[in-house]
């Protein structure tokens, strides 16, 4: 029987974007699955996060982010437009945030479809790799589902019928994350233990092959 991981991501998150050609690689070569747990981004889910944070780490971030871009040489540029809706200058966060309720209830439905990963691969490149502007218009986001292997209409009518239960279940993988010994992203759980950021995934390996996941 083949194992699985809990893989907690954000469609805002650029770290959450950088690992997932990562675990894609690792769910190819080991017998095991990745179970994609959306969440809502920090900004959202902790009220006045960016207007507390130390300044510097936003411009650390900017650096950080390239330099594994380019280290695994994987497309990049921060997205246009942002996934969250917030004034730059002030840290204030709009209360109406259609661009990330949109991808995480499509990432939700993926999961269900048993696609998570290869949405959450396809969207977060659309979003991330600086390819495309307004990633959210058009059929972006519908290329990015077929990408995947979904049919999009199937999708779209899951959103559309079941938005109430789909945005439960990103609160319950928030309690599940908070639960899970951390509140960051990308955060991978593995037999209740947990890593975080795409810079633990060869500490996951290392867990894995100590508990026996086969390689393929």
């Amino acid at each position: 029987m083949s194992a699985s991981f809990d893989f907690y991501f954000s469609y805002r998150s650029p770290y959450s974007y950088l690992a997932t050609p990562q675990i894609e690689a690792l769910t190819q070569r080991f017998d095991i699955t990745a179970r994609m747990r959306i969440v809502l981004p920090i900004a959202i889910r902790i009220p006045g996060f960016f207007k507390q944070v130390n300044p510097l780490w936003p411009p650390y971030l900017l650096r950080d982010t390239f330099r594994i871009a380019q280290m695994h040489d994987i497309p990049y540029r921060w997205p246009r437009p942002d996934p969250i809706v917030m004034d730059m200058g002030t840290r204030e966060i709009a209360a109406e945030q259609p661009y990330i309720y949109r991808v995480s209830r499509l990432g939700v439905v993926a999961e269900r479809m048993g696609k998570g990963l290869a949405f959450a691969r396809a969207a977060s490149h659309a979003i991330w790799s600086g390819e495309i502007d307004n990633w959210h218009e058009g059929d972006h986001l519908t290329q990015a589902l077929a990408r995947a292997g979904l049919d999009s209409v199937a999708v779209e009518h899951m959103v559309s019928s079941d938005t109430a239960g789909i945005d439960a279940e990103i609160t319950a993988n928030e309690a599940a994350q908070r639960d899970a010994g951390h509140w960051g992203v990308p955060l991978f759980v593995f037999n209740d233990e947990p890593f975080f950021g795409q810079d633990r995934i060869d500490h996951l390996i290392w867990r894995l092959k100590q508990a026996g996941v086969a390689e393929r």
